[in-house]
């Protein structure tokens, strides 16, 4: 068994880039590296962890399981490092090389993402932004390390996660331009029975907010189905005489396809939107300048 006191803690650097960029070619890029090196020292990972840590699937790698259980501890360790050696208020943020991982629906990136990029140009052009969309599945990702940051309506997180809320939000109709739904009155028996419905669900269901409001009412509308993202189901509401609904952060979307926002006729509950993130990352002034962005690009809606 490997003795802790012969570990080199620079594995430890280059374990969570290989855990990263789950890729030797990447790992060995971001460190400067060539790859028969990157591949050395994943050999001497290994031998320290008795793991794989990363197997071949196919044309890619993957992490072990074991892999994945140490990922946010050996993030935390080395992000507490640069934290330690390089205080928030003496750190260039020009010389920062980090990838971080926001979490969120894919109206995040195209309402925010080239704000998000091209500020990150300007100010730390050694920052890489990955999206990574919601999963119909709940995973604790801040906790696990495998995001960074997560942006939208947070309704559920591990009790340690903080939350930022910035503003309160609530969903518009969204329907073509011309649509039979834009003239006249719009109420709630209209809203309802009209027309079909298309709504936006991860995991498929077909009921919320709006149908808890509806029934109340004595009302049903009438669901022809749904789709995963936001973004996809604007393409469908453009070519035809559905209606569907978007946040008020995601109206520019909508706008840019030539389609019409209008208030929904019922009384709704706000949506709370913020972000989250592990408390780990407190200390990491990137990290806090990755939070000060999106704060700022939120309160642009």
């Amino acid at each position: 068994m490997t003795q802790s006191t012969g570990l080199d803690l620079n594995l430890l650097v280059a374990l969570d880039v290989l855990l990263e960029e789950e890729s030797v070619q990447g790992a060995a890029r971001r460190l400067h590296l060539s790859e028969p090196a990157m591949s050395r020292t994943l050999g001497r990972i290994r031998k320290a962890l008795g793991d794989p840590v990363l197997v071949r699937a196919g044309r890619r790698m993957v992490p072990t399981p074991h892999a994945l259980a140490v990922r946010a501890e050996v993030s935390a360790v080395v992000e507490r490092a640069r934290a330690l050696f390089a205080p928030g208020r003496d750190t260039d943020l020009r010389t920062v090389s980090r990838t971080f991982t926001i979490l969120g629906h894919d109206a995040l990136a195209a309402a925010h993402g080239a704000a998000l990029f091209a500020r990150a140009a300007r100010e730390a052009p050694g920052v890489r932004l990955r999206f990574l969309p919601e999963s119909h599945v709940d995973a604790p990702l801040l906790r696990q390390g495998t995001a960074d940051l997560e942006v939208g309506v947070i309704d559920s997180v591990a009790p340690e996660v903080h939350v930022e809320t910035v503003y309160e939000d609530r969903m518009l109709g969204v329907v073509r331009a011309g649509h039979p739904l834009l003239t006249g009155e719009l109420t709630p028996e209209r809203f309802a029975g009209e027309v079909g419905h298309l709504i936006v669900s991860r995991r498929g269901r077909q009921h919320g907010p709006i149908d808890a409001a509806l029934a109340e009412l004595g009302l049903r509308r009438r669901i022809v189905g749904s789709v995963g993202t936001y973004p996809a189901s604007l393409f469908v509401l453009r070519d035809t005489d559905l209606t569907g609904l978007i946040s008020h952060w995601g109206r520019p979307l909508a706008d840019a396809l030539g389609l019409v926002t209008f208030e929904i006729p019922l009384t709704l509950p706000a949506m709370e939107v913020g972000y989250a993130w592990h408390p780990r990352h407190d200390a990491d002034p990137a990290h806090a300048w990755l939070r000060g962005c999106m704060h700022e690009l939120m309160l642009r809606r």
